[in-house]
Order: C-alpha cells, then sequence, then structure tokens
C-alpha cells in the first residue's frame, strides 16, 4: 500500500465526497452526553463511591409471627400478626407506617379510581367487592418478661398505607418494639394479577399475597417510603424472619414461602415416603398425582380443620396457596454449596398434560440452578410454582403464574418469576420507584438462562434490533428511570425489554462479557439482602469494569433519547482505490455508541471496522481512513444489526450499480 501523508488526508476533508448519502441535520450533542458530575449525590458514610454498601450502612428488620385462618364459604381471610421491628437508623421515630395493600380492593381507594374503563390488568377487573383489610386491634408490645406492656396504639390509616403513632419515640441504634395487628379481608376473585381465587372442577384454588399489614421502609435515602399502592407498581420491603401458621379446611393442601415444619401432621405416610424420594430426585416425583385429587384417603382424616407451619428465614414477604384441587410434585434442586431445596409445583388437573404444568417442577428446578450456579446461590429452602388465574407474579420461594400456560409460555413466565428471587428478592431494591432494577434486570438474566435451558429449547435467537427499534425508543415512551406507577400502563413493558437491551448492549459492544459478568455479579454480592439504589448500580459497574459510563447511563436510563448511526461519505485517496479510502460516518440522534462497519469490495472481500465511543466525545462527524486496493460496493454500519438503530436508510452506503 502507499503510504498516506497527513497533506492527503487532510485535503481529502475538504474535498467532494466520490459517492455520499444526502447530508441531514444531526441533533446529537456531545457535551451534553459526556458532560461531567454524572453522579447528582455525592458518597455517603450509608454508600461508598464505589458502588459498595458504605461503612456506617444500616437497614432496619421486621421480624413476623402470623397466625391466619381461610374460610372458604365466605372467601374470607382472617389474621393476627406480631411484628418485631427494629430500628437501627440513626433516627428515633415518633410513628410507624405500614403497608396495607389489600385496601386497593376498597371500593373507594386510589387504585380503583384510576384504572382505565378497558386494557388493564391492575383492579379486581370490576367486581364490586367491599375489599381492604378489616382492622380489630393494634397494640404496641413493648419490654420483656414482668416489663411487657400491651396498651391500645393509635393510628390513622390512609388508602393503602397505616400510621401508628408512638407513645415515646423507637430510639435508634438498634431499638426494638413489637405491633400487634389483628386484621380480616375479603379476598378478591382477581386481584390486580397478584392474588385471586380460580373456580376449578375440584374446588377453589386461592393464591394469596400482599395479605397481611407490611412495614415500609425506612432507609437513608428517602427515610419511610411509603407511596400508596394504586396496583402497577410493585413493593419496597425490609428484610426479617417469619414464622406462619395456616389453618385450612383438611381437605386442602398449602404451599408456602419457605420450610413446613409440620408435615407428619399434613402429608399422608404415603406422601411423606414420596417426598423423600423426591429428595433424592432430579425427575419429577408425584407427591399427589391427578388421578389421586378427589381420593379422600390422600388428606389426614379426622379433623375439619388443619394448621400448616411454615418459616421462612431472612426474607421480606412470603405468599400461600391453597386448595383441594391441588397435584403436588417435587424433585430435588442441586445448589452450588451442596444445601438442599426443592422445586414444586401445585396445580389443577385443568392444567395438566400437553406439555403443560406437568412440566413446571422441571422448569423450576432448571431455572434455579441455573441462576444459582451463574450469579448467586439460592437461599430458600424450596422453589414454588402454582397455577392460578394470576398471569404471573413473584414473591420469595413463591410464583403464581397461569393455570392456561404450557409449552413456551410456560417456560417463559416460571423462569421470569423465578428469576425474580435474585432481583429484587435477593438483591432488594425499591421496585415502587425503579421498576427496572427488577423486572429489566431479570429480564436480562432470563434471556441467557432461556438460551440455556434443555439445549435451547425455547430459545428464539438473537433479535433484529433495527426492527426492535421504534418499539424501545419510541417518542411515545418515557425514560427507563420512570417510576412505575408514572407509566403509561402500555408501557409497562418497556422497563423489562429496554433495560434488558442496554444491559446486553453494555456487555457485549461496551464492556465485554467477561468485564461485565464480573461487574453484574459482585453487584449482586454486594447488595444481596440490602437496598441498593441506581447510583449504587452504576458506581459498582464502572468500579468493577474499570470505565466511566455516565454518557451510557444517561442516554439509555436517564433520558428517552435515540439512536442513529448514519455513513455519510466515501473519498478514495487522490482518486485512486488502490491507496485506500476516506469513510465518514455521523452521529445522527443523541445516543453515542461505538461503531462497527462492514465495507464489501468489488471482489467481495468484507473489511470489518470497529470504533470506540471515544470518537463521539468532541465530534458530530468522524471520518478515518480505510486501508485497501481496490474499489467498493458497499458499507455498512451496524451489519450485524445489534443496535437499536432508529434509521437503517442510512446505514448504507452504495456505489451507484449497487
Amino acid at each position: 500500500m502507499k503510504k498516506i501523508t497527513l497533506a492527503a488526508i487532510v485535503f481529502l476533508m475538504y474535498s467532494h465526497p466520490l459517492i455520499s448519502q444526502k447530508s441531514e441535520e444531526s441533533t446529537y450533542s456531545y457535551v451534553e452526553a459526556f458532560k461531567t458530575a454524572f453522579y447528582n449525590s455525592p458518597s455517603t458514610t450509608t454508600r461508598s463511591a464505589s458502588g459498595k454498601p458504605g461503612s456506617d450502612y444500616w437497614q432496619n428488620s421486621a421480624d413476623y409471627i402470623i397466625d391466619v385462618e381461610l374460610d372458604t364459604l365466605s372467601d374470607i381471610i382472617m389474621g393476627k400478626e406480631i411484628i418485631k421491628y427494629t430500628n437501627n437508623s440513626p433516627d428515633d421515630m415518633d410513628f410507624l407506617w405500614l403497608n396495607m395493600d389489600q385496601n386497593l380492593f376498597d371500593n373507594d381507594s386510589r387504585g380503583n379510581a384510576i384504572i382505565p374503563l378497558v386494557g388493564s390488568r391492575n383492579g379486581s377487573k370490576g367486581e364490586k367487592l367491599n375489599g381492604g383489610f378489616k382492622i380489630s386491634a393494634v397494640q404496641l408490645i413493648r419490654g420483656k418478661g414482668r416489663n411487657r406492656s400491651i396498651v391500645d396504639a393509635e393510628y390513622e390509616v390512609y388508602d393503602t398505607r397505616m400510621k401508628v403513632l408512638l407513645p415515646e419515640p423507637l430510639k435508634g441504634g438498634g431499638s426494638e418494639l413489637s405491633l400487634k395487628i389483628d386484621f380480616s379481608f375479603l379476598s378478591p376473585k382477581y386481584g390486580s394479577d397478584r392474588m385471586g381465587i380460580l373456580e376449578t372442577k375440584n374446588g377453589k384454588l386461592y393464591t394469596i399475597a400482599q395479605w397481611y399489614p407490611r412495614m415500609c421502609v425506612y432507609d437513608d435515602l428517602n427515610a419511610w417510603n411509603n407511596l400508596p399502592y394504586t396496583g402497577q407498581g410493585e413493593f419496597y420491603l425490609e428484610y426479617g424472619d417469619f414464622n406462619i401458621n395456616i389453618t385450612v379446611p383438611s381437605d386442602h393442601m398449602v404451599v408456602c414461602s419457605g420450610e413446613l415444619l409440620n408435615p407428619l401432621e399434613t402429608y399422608t405416610l404415603d406422601q411423606l415416603n414420596r417426598w423423600a424420594q423426591a429428595e433424592a430426585s432430579d425427575q419429577t416425583i408425584a407427591i399427589r398425582s391427578a388421578e389421586e385429587v378427589t381420593n379422600p384417603e390422600t388428606r389426614p382424616s379426622g379433623k375439619k380443620m388443619i394448621t400448616w407451619r411454615y418459616k421462612m428465614e431472612n426474607t421480606r414477604d412470603v405468599a400461600w396457596a391453597s386448595s383441594a384441587a391441588f397435584i403436588v410434585d417435587a424433585a430435588r434442586i442441586k445448589l452450588p454449596s451442596g444445601k438442599k431445596s426443592m422445586a414444586i409445583s401445585a396445580y389443577p388437573v385443568e392444567s395438566n398434560g400437553g406439555n403443560a404444568w406437568e412440566r413446571s417442577t422441571e422448569y423450576t428446578k432448571a431455572s434455579v440452578e441455573h441462576y444459582s450456579e451463574r450469579w448467586f446461590e439460592y437461599p430458600y429452602p424450596t422453589a414454588i410454582n402454582v397455577a392460578g388465574n394470576v398471569r404471573g407474579m413473584e414473591y420469595p420461594g413463591v410464583s403464581f403464574c397461569s393455570f392456561e400456560s404450557k409449552g413456551a409460555s410456560l417456560w417463559g413466565v416460571t423462569d421470569h418469576e423465578f428469576g425474580h428471587n435474585w432481583f429484587p428478592m435477593i438483591v432488594g431494591s425499591n421496585e415502587r420507584l425503579f421498576g427496572w432494577m427488577d423486572e429489566g434486570f431479570n429480564s436480562f438474566v432470563n434471556d441467557i438462562s432461556t438460551k440455556e435451558f434443555n439445549n435451547g429449547e425455547y430459545h428464539r435467537g438473537k433479535m433484529n434490533m433495527h426492527m426492535a427499534a421504534l418499539g424501545f425508543v419510541s417518542d411515545d415512551l418515557e425514560p427507563l428511570i420512570t417510576a412505575p406507577d408514572n407509566l403509561a400502563e402500555r408501557n409497562m413493558g418497556l422497563q423489562y425489554y429496554k433495560t434488558a437491551m442496554f444491559l446486553w448492549l453494555l456487555r457485549d459492544n461496551v464492556l465485554g462479557p467477561k468485564r461485565f459478568d464480573d461487574a453484574f455479579k459482585e453487584y449482586i454480592h454486594r447488595w444481596a439482602y440490602k437496598h441498593p439504589a441506581p447510583d449504587d448500580f452504576f458506581r459498582t459497574i464502572e468500579d468493577v469494569s474499570g470505565e466511566d459510563l455516565g454518557w451510557f447511563w444517561r442516554s439509555w436510563v436517564l433520558n428517552n433519547w435515540q439512536l442513529d448511526q448514519a455513513v455519510t461519505g466515501v473519498k478514495y485517496v487522490d482518486g485512486d482505490p488502490k491507496n485506500g479510502a476516506i469513510v465518514t460516518i455521523k452521529n445522527m440522534k443523541e445516543i453515542p455508541m461505538p461503531v462497527t462497519l462492514e465495507i464489501t469490495t468489488e471482489s467481495g472481500k468484507k473489511i470489518r471496522k470497529n470504533l470506540p465511543v471515544e470518537i463521539w466525545k468532541k465530534n458530530i462527524e468522524w471520518s478515518f481512513l480505510v486501508e485497501s486496493s481496490e474499489a467498493y460496493k458497499k458499507i455498512v454500519v451496524d451489519p450485524d444489526y445489534v443496535y437499536p438503530d432508529v434509521n437503517g436508510n442510512n446505514n448504507y452506503w452504495r456505489t451507484a450499480s449497487e
């Protein structure tokens, strides 16, 4: 190749192109995209600039003892709970705030008032019921032993929140109090697609969630996080230990988050033998088969009601399900440390057969084993998948999925809901404010697990991002940082799929797989059982990867910007293709990204050029030399369709004959 002088390149930069795209106006501002001081809040002693929890990080805790009874004639759930609340903050508290999520189903709730006439999954689908919590007692328990006192507490209920007034402040630094609440509520048939009652031919199937008054989180960022629950936004909860006693008719079977403490009282001897087989089996073992559902001998006799006792440690929530219609099967989950866990499925006969729920335990086991091996070990003794009239909802150790799902649909919803055990059950982010940090992170890891499950049985291959671009970056979408309650309901999928998309872009096109995987895994380990905020994630990824990514977070999370890379001109050096060519590209929209081009010469040879994002740090347009010895037929920006480029028309340069 003939050596090219600097003077020749400068000359060519200002000469007329051989062939070029029509010049268009760019809206890109490199000052805005790469401006300094990305972090608006400085680090503190509770949250380090590295993204780690700070040296003085604290969080409060809430332990629960709950006795609950299900009345299947009236569909009323009656409970008594004792909450031991520990104030580890440095602040004294004059009052406590609790979530009262069932109040969403009161006819006069805020959530009911804002449900659109059609097309919503929130609320109770037009069911008129006098829902919401009925509170018969709120009492404070102070002290222990002889110094123990129980007094009625003053409280106020504001829609889906309860404020409990304290007669004296609860001191910071580890002080405790216990709160006793007696409650009941009428279960909705369809509870905002998070709980409900399914009528089956063998009886009602109850999926029960958000079923007890739950402590709001008090943290170092917002103090009390007591935003109202209106159905679309999800949850933010403290960690603690649970002891749950669930009393139901004796013909019912119950599954619940955590470990069953009294199997001898709740299963027959034959079923206990099957449980023992399942604990040693990688194949699904029937605990109660479809043929046995209506057999009264599959339930302990002699009692009208049975109490199922469960415990769950270091969790932010529990959920349960109960029915006389349950088929139950199970298999062991192999965890990296050798600890024991069980995959369990509970579903009606309507869901059995035809590549449907008879594979649920297989899916649950595979999903939990995958995430445990790749990211962080599953901490719970059971992973339970329940078929009901909920299309898909997650709780620690329990998923509620549609009883009608089968095949790829059942794998997808099972894998997604169990993936939520990592986000936000283990990594306890604030779903009410930052839905993208659980739905989106989970959707990203779901992509990997689906690719690896059963040799890609349900994997559909890579998405053509040019085709998806308008859906991801439409002007009608809100920025990812938007709280779920502020998203148009039709745009809720944005936080799932756009977040997964930008994480793939970061992994494959900015950091590379190893650097990204190391940083993402470190984020999980740093913030397991804690309360990270967006800056903690951003800082951790930058800290571990060694990259300044303010431009990336600004582009994909904080703003609804667009990406449009264009090739605008080709000039052969000295007018001779044998001397190579100067190629000019332009950033047309607000987002800067690395650039990949594929050049096809007249003989069919293909040349790849990869340019770093730094070319856009002080340029809207960029020209570079391509060394070659023959004329070009075409040049393509993003030839593999990995970027959500909103205008594919300007990605191509062709000769007149092409």
